[in-house]
């Protein structure tokens, strides 16, 4: 079985507030038709479609504080409360005690370790690496533990040459914030197509999403039902190109842009939504209740799990 992991920042399970959620606001219509009809909601969990699913999980972790992004992140690829062996929750970048976790203890090692084959779909420009390289700027926490898995991050020449994503699904932040006039833009469907194509060529992919996080610390409402509206595109032209015997699962660190009330991380649950056979979901999603769950039975159904 082959797994795609869609990592949105910072997207919790809100109420059916449409002053303050824009997940109650946005018009996802191929998302609803497979959760029967349902928003993505705290009152939605649980429920399940013919091709998906949708769980709430906590990513508190018995730890006083809002969740955070190093710590919530680190977690979803060991499977290790780490907020609670330190003490307390930390982002946006990993410390050195958060650090520690993401060297050989993630899933991307893990499956590099079994003979397997992973990647970070995400492109990077160079001006993050310029930044890495100067020391002005430090790894995220997924960045960081595929690197330290001795995997490549990859570039904009990959990018260039259809190996990868932009961040943004279409690229059109390539033209937009980055000046490269001459990178490829596609429609939001053909991204999902070209997410599909890209994530059957490894046995475990992952694609980082961090726009989500970044609207909701701007409180930024219009912003973030384009983005759902979008993303509920790309997900509809990814499902339609994906094999139903493999999995695609989706979750995220903390909650925040639920919640426009607030430009701080809120102490929401966070959804799991599983797409792929019921049977391949029940199997997978079984023993998850917190973030810890995550990584685990991704391991399993890699079979790599010790």
């Amino acid at each position: 079985m082959k797994i795609l992991f869609l990592f949105l920042d910072g997207i919790g399970l809100g109420e059916n507030n449409a002053e303050i959620n824009p997940f109650a606001r946005a018009n996802m219509p191929y998302l609803e038709s497979l959760l029967g009809g349902r928003k993505l909601l705290k009152e939605s969990a649980s429920s399940e479609g013919e091709s998906a699913a949708l769980f709430s999980v906590d990513p508190r972790l018995g730890v006083s504080g809002a969740p955070q992004s190093a710590t919530g992140q680190a977690v979803l690829l060991t499977g290790i409360n780490i907020p609670a062996e330190i003490g307390y929750h930390y982002g946006p970048k990993p410390n050195p005690e958060v650090a520690q976790y993401l060297d050989g203890k993630t899933v991307f090692a893990k499956t590099v370790q079994a003979g397997k084959t992973a990647a970070l779909l995400n492109a990077y420009p160079p001006r993050y690496f310029e930044g890495i390289d100067s020391g002005k700027r430090l790894y995220s926490a997924i960045p960081l533990a595929l690197t330290n898995a001795g995997l490549p991050l990859f570039t904009h020449e990959d990018y260039f040459a259809g190996k990868a994503l932009s961040a943004d699904f279409t690229g059109q932040g390539w033209h937009e914030f980055l000046n490269f006039p001459e990178a490829p833009i596609f429609e939001t469907e053909e991204a999902g197509k070209r997410l599909a194509d890209l994530a059957r060529q490894y046995d475990f992919s992952f694609f980082e999403y961090w726009a989500s996080d970044y609207a909701g610390h701007k409180q930024d409402m219009g912003s973030a039902v384009r983005q759902m509206e979008r993303f509920d595109s790309v997900l509809k032209g990814l499902l339609e190109h994906w094999d139903s015997r493999d999995l695609v699962l989706l979750t995220s660190d903390h909650g925040n842009m639920e919640d426009l009330s607030t430009r701080k991380h809120t102490e929401a649950d966070v959804p799991l939504l599983l797409f792929g056979e019921k049977s391949i979901r029940d199997e997978f999603g079984k023993d998850i209740h917190d973030l810890t769950g995550i990584a685990p039975a991704i391991e399993k159904g890699l079979g790599i799990r010790n």
